[in-house]
């Protein structure tokens, strides 16, 4: 059995597995293409119904939707913040538990070289498939949308990085705590390595 990193209880019901449970690391779990671009369209302190993630997601058919938002739920890393009946159905409005939604550090560290380049492309594949989707709106001017990437290289010691990230976390985390009222939802990716 692989210990999960969320909680040493967290199980997903997989109707494959001979018992309908399976064991899995908040890797496997998050690393799922769907998956991850739904704890994306959570980011934020977003509070969503299916339906409405759903409009976020239209290429994602409603059953696979339903069952990764379910896989995310049982796994604890999405929670349920209010539940209403329409037409007879329980609407559920989900939030992300940001605590869980992360490989740290230490389990990191357990993974081996090909789940880090499996991680890695699924990470790089999230953000190839947000750029495609901000193309596919049509009339696409980056100067005026405010969109942009580049890559700098900056030569520093360990301490000097990690007062620079330490600086970076704090500054984001100041405008991230900003009302989303009359503000556009932006995606800002940060990605470290040597480069020599």
């Amino acid at each position: 059995m692989t210990r999960t990193i969320l909680s040493s209880t967290n199980s997903v019901k997989n109707e494959n597995s001979q018992d309908g449970v399976i064991w899995m690391t908040s890797a496997e779990l998050l690393l799922h293409p769907v998956r991850l671009r739904i704890v994306q369209a959570f980011l934020g302190d977003r509070e969503l119904t299916t339906g409405r993630l759903h409009e976020l997601l239209p290429d994602v058919s409603t059953a696979t939707l339903y069952r990764q938002v379910t896989t995310l739920s049982d796994a604890g890393v999405l929670e349920v913040t209010e539940e209403r009946r329409v037409r007879g159905a329980a609407e559920r409005t989900y939030r992300l538990r940001v605590q869980d939604a992360s490989v740290g550090p230490e389990q990191a560290a357990e993974l081996t070289p090909e789940q880090h380049r499996q991680a890695f492309t699924t990470f790089v594949a999230g953000l190839l498939g947000d750029f495609d989707r901000y193309l596919a709106r049509g009339d696409i001017d980056l100067g005026r949308d405010l969109v942009g990437y580049r890559q700098t290289a900056v030569r520093l010691t360990d301490a000097e990085l990690l007062e620079l990230l330490g600086e970076i976390g704090a500054v984001l985390d100041r405008y991230g705590a900003l009302p989303p009222e009359g503000r556009t939802r932006r995606l800002l990716t940060r990605i470290v390595v040597p480069a020599d």
